[in-house]
C-alpha cells in the first residue's frame, strides 16, 4: 500500500483538488469563533484526468458513501489549530483513502482443519454424548 501511495503522489493531484476553509466546531473559545481553520477538500472523481477508467470505477464503488451526488469526494480536517496543518492533514487523508481504495483485496485461501483439530472435535463430541447418556434413566 505504501508503494501505491507513493505512485499516487507522483501523479500530483494538486491541480484537481479544490479547497475551502471555514470555521471549525468544538471547543476553543474566542479563537474558534474568529479564525477559519477547518479545511475541506473536494475531488471530482469522474472528471479526473489522472485516473484511468478502471481506477475511477474502483474508487466510486469502494468510496460510494463518501462521494456526493455531484460525483465529488469530500474530506474534512479540523483537528489542528492552523489552516496549513489541516490542509496537510486532509491531503494526507486523501492519498491514504485513494491508496486503500485502489489496493486489491487479498483472495482467501481455503484451508482444511488440522489432524489435531479433528481429534479435539471428536473427543469433545464423545464427552458430550457420554454426559447426555448419563442423564437418561
Amino acid at each position: 500500500m505504501f508503494m501505491l501511495k507513493e505512485s499516487l503522489r507522483n501523479r500530483n493531484f494538486e491541480t484537481e483538488l479544490s479547497f475551502s476553509a471555514s470555521r471549525s466546531s468544538g471547543p476553543g473559545g474566542q479563537h474558534v469563533n474568529k479564525v477559519s481553520t477547518k479545511m475541506e477538500l473536494r475531488f471530482h472523481v469522474t472528471n479526473s484526468l489522472l485516473l484511468s477508467q478502471e481506477e475511477k470505477d474502483l474508487i466510486v464503488g469502494k468510496l460510494a458513501k463518501r462521494i456526493n451526488q455531484e460525483g465529488e469526494l469530500v474530506l474534512v480536517s479540523q483537528s489542528e489549530r492552523t489552516q496549513l496543518k489541516n490542509k496537510e492533514k486532509v491531503i494526507e487523508k486523501f492519498y491514504d483513502l485513494l491508496a486503500k481504495a485502489l489496493t486489491p483485496r487479498k483472495k482467501r485461501k481455503p484451508t482444511k482443519p488440522t489432524a489435531a483439530a479433528k481429534e479435539k472435535r471428536l473427543e469433545e463430541k464423545r464427552l458430550n454424548a457420554e454426559k447426555k447418556e448419563r442423564r437418561k434413566k
